[in-house]
Order: structure tokens, then sequence, then C-alpha cells
């Protein structure tokens, strides 16, 4: 059976990824982390923003994903503007696109094209989410509802889900969005493995997980891995922000 390791929101945070697959068994020797059993990185989106090391998790992944093709990758909302940005639309450097962007602009002109096309080319050869019938998930930045698996990636409203999540267009008193826990009405057969709200722990309801555990904000960086249904995590290097994490009422 495909053997598939799970990892939640990266933002930056470089080293502990590194640490992470030292910590899964991955050997981190050559220019890709290897695993001996032939295990499946797949990375849940947001990779940039707000960490110390977006472009080397650019360049990392890129070349996991895109050039070894032994891992798997799924964007984020903060992935989408990065890729926004890079296409030169506009877009607001804030909510941690500014770090992404200090990091480009300090790059030589030789640097920042080859880290763009790396990037452009990662979004754009990746599914909107990633469904695996034989590891029984489905993977998805934010989540997915049952009703949404395998409808168009063109579709505006799974789009939306996928990348925001289930949002009321309303926002709580810290300014973050309010959503809707879609987790809790969930009864799929299929593990729904998602990020994007960090959590204290992983949230597992129902037959889903949420693994976000925040590392950016001084968490950690979580994996879940399948078919053990088994969770490793490392913690954070980062400075804490306790007001960045969501509790549940389960």
């Amino acid at each position: 059976m495909k053997k598939l390791d799970c990892i939640g929101d990266v933002h930056g945070c470089y080293d502990e990824l590194i640490e992470l697959f030292t910590k899964l068994g991955y050997s981190t020797t050559g220019k890709v982390p290897r695993h001996p059993e032939g295990r499946i990185p797949v990375f849940v989106g947001d990779l940039t923003d707000r960490g110390p090391a977006s472009l080397d998790v650019i360049r990392l992944v890129y070349r996991m994903v895109v050039v070894e093709k032994m891992a798997k990758y799924v964007p984020g909302n903060h992935c989408n503007k990065l890729y926004r940005f890079f296409k030169g639309n506009p877009v607001k450097h804030k909510h941690g696109l500014e770090t992404t962007v200090a990091e480009y602009e300090a790059l030589s002109k030789d640097e920042q094209r080859i880290v763009k096309d790396q990037f452009i080319t990662l979004y754009e050869e990746s599914p909107l989410y990633l469904e695996d019938p034989e590891a029984n998930v489905v993977i998805a930045h934010a989540g997915i509802r049952e009703d949404m698996i395998g409808k168009s990636f063109q579709n505006k409203k799974v789009r939306t889900f996928v990348l925001y999540g289930d949002v009321t267009g309303e926002f709580d008193e810290n300014g973050m969005p309010v959503r809707r826990d879609w987790a809790a009405d969930y009864e799929g057969g299929q593990w729904i493995v998602y990020g994007h709200t960090p959590v204290r722990e992983p949230r597992f309801k129902h037959k889903t997980v949420n693994i976000d555990t925040g590392c950016v904000f001084g968490g950690a960086l979580t994996c879940f891995r399948l078919p053990e249904e088994e969770i490793r995590s490392v913690p954070s290097k980062q400075p804490e922000v306790p007001e960045k994490f969501r509790s549940f009422d389960d």
C-alpha cells in the first residue's frame, strides 16, 4: 500500500521542515530528503510567508515535486497570493506576503527569475486538491466538503472553500475570518487531511484531521502518516503568538 506523509503549513519554517524529515526517518544528506521505504511526502499548502526562509522552502519543494517527482503538493491561500504576485497582479503586501517579497527583492535579478519560475511551475502543475483512492484520502489545504469531492478545480465555490475554508465573510475580535466548522458535519469514509486554521494539537473530527499546528506562530510542524494514521511533530523555533491559535468545543 502507498505510504504518505502529509505535512502541515510550513510558512517558511525551513529548519523545522528538515528536522521533521529527519524525525520521520528520511535521509537529508542528498539534494532532497528521501525515505528508505519510498514514502511520499505531501505538502498541504502555505509553503511561504511569515517564516524566516520561504524561498528555501520553495526551492526544496520544487525539486521534490517537479524535478524529482517524489513528493506531492496542493496550494494554500498564501500560495495563491504569491502566485498572483509573481504573475504581476496587484496584491497587498501584508498578512505575511511582505516577508516573502522582502526575501525575493534581496536576490539578484537572475536569482529572482529562477525562484519565480520555480514557484509558478510548481503552482501551475499541482492540483487544487489531491484525491488518492489507494490511500483512502483527500488532501485539501483548508478542507473540502464531501459533496465537493470530484468536482472540477475550476468551480469557484470549490476553489474558495479549498483555499480559504467555509468562510462566512465576517471577522472575529482579533480580525480573523470567521469560518464554519465544516468538519463537524463530515460523514464520509475517506480521510480528509487539511490545515489552514492553526490549532494547538492536531484536531481529529470524524474522519478529518487538521494538521496546521501553527509552526510559524511558535507551535509545531506536524505530519499525519498514512496508512498508519499516526501523528509526528517537531517543535517550532519561532516566537509564540497565542492569539493566532483557534480552539474548538469538541
